[in-house]
């Protein structure tokens, strides 16, 4: 792996231009954990173009009813945000078991989401937010910016619909969190592991003054050959009262809409299937209870 040239933009305009300028020769990379480490990149790019030095975007903050997440913040940043514990509790719980600190400290969410593995935890975590990522390139002397709806960048196992030769993943965004409303992560990995986890689950619940469900998002990966929501699973829960029945069958719902495939590397097919109502239970169960906690008035 070899490159000519390796550019550190101090503006997201800067970025988009150094990528128009290269006419798809050059590439963005963030922290490089998942990079320098992937030998497939054939032809190696001429350039590299680093977003992290961009002041602007190495941080988090709140915006217009979101909480942004800028492509150079790390995940360790982000356990660390008072913002993103306040309204995303399944981020935190995603970020801060990803790989081992050095790691955390370096690589960024961003990354995490333009690699578009199935298994990402911070994918399934930010998709169970509602989350939207902002995309950047230069037209000429204009550099056009769009939110995208998360699912829309996912187009198979590692294929993103961002294109890293020309397009920048500046942010990410989701939801301030609704009263009422909580969010959880849980997943399971071989012992001693900091690579992708054999599944990862995600749930985010609001709850009606009754105590039943009013709206709910539940993500996990691997089950799909992107990070899945399992809408039918979602629909039976609305406006139904979580009881310990009702999560028993939202549990075995869920395993009739997931579809884990065997890895030489992690587990079998099977095992998966029977780990994905525990983290199912273990997720669900947390948020309900933050969501309780952070009733209206409470």
């Amino acid at each position: 792996m070899s490159w000519n040239d390796y550019f550190m933009p101090k503006t997201l305009e800067e970025a988009a231009r150094l990528l128009a300028a290269h006419g798809g020769r050059a590439r963005v990379i963030g922290g490089g954990t998942d990079y320098f480490v992937d030998e497939t990149h054939q032809p190696a790019p001429e350039a590299l173009v680093d977003v992290t030095r961009i002041a602007d975007l190495r941080g988090v903050w709140e915006e217009g009813g979101y909480v942004v997440i800028g492509c150079g913040a790390s995940h360790a940043q982000i356990v660390a945000s008072p913002l993103v514990q306040a309204h995303g509790a399944a981020l935190v719980e995603a970020c801060g078991q990803i790989g081992g600190p050095q790691v955390r400290n370096v690589a960024t969410l961003a990354g995490n989401i333009a690699h578009a593995l199935p298994a990402a935890d911070g994918a399934i975590a930010l998709l169970a937010l509602d989350g939207e990522a902002l995309i950047a390139w230069a037209e000429g002397d204009a550099v056009i910016r769009e939110w995208r709806p998360l699912p829309q960048l996912f187009r198979g196992p590692g294929q993103s619909a961002i294109d890293s030769t020309r397009q920048v993943l500046a942010a990410l965004r989701f939801p301030v969190r609704a009263p009422s409303e909580g969010s959880a992560f849980a997943r399971v990995m071989r012992p001693q592991g900091v690579a992708l986890p054999i599944m990862g689950l995600a749930a985010r619940v609001r709850l009606r003054a009754d105590g039943a469900i009013a709206d709910i998002r539940v993500t996990l990966g691997p089950a799909a050959p992107t990070p899945f929501r399992a809408q039918a699973t979602e629909a039976y829960l609305r406006g139904r009262t979580p009881d310990a029945l009702t999560l028993r069958e939202a549990g075995e719902m869920l395993l009739g809409e997931a579809h884990p495939r065997t890895s030489p590397h992690r587990a079998t097919a099977e095992y998966r299937r029977e780990i994905i109502p525990v983290l199912f239970q273990e997720a669900m169960g947390r948020a309900l209870q933050r969501a309780a906690a952070l009733e209206v008035g409470a």
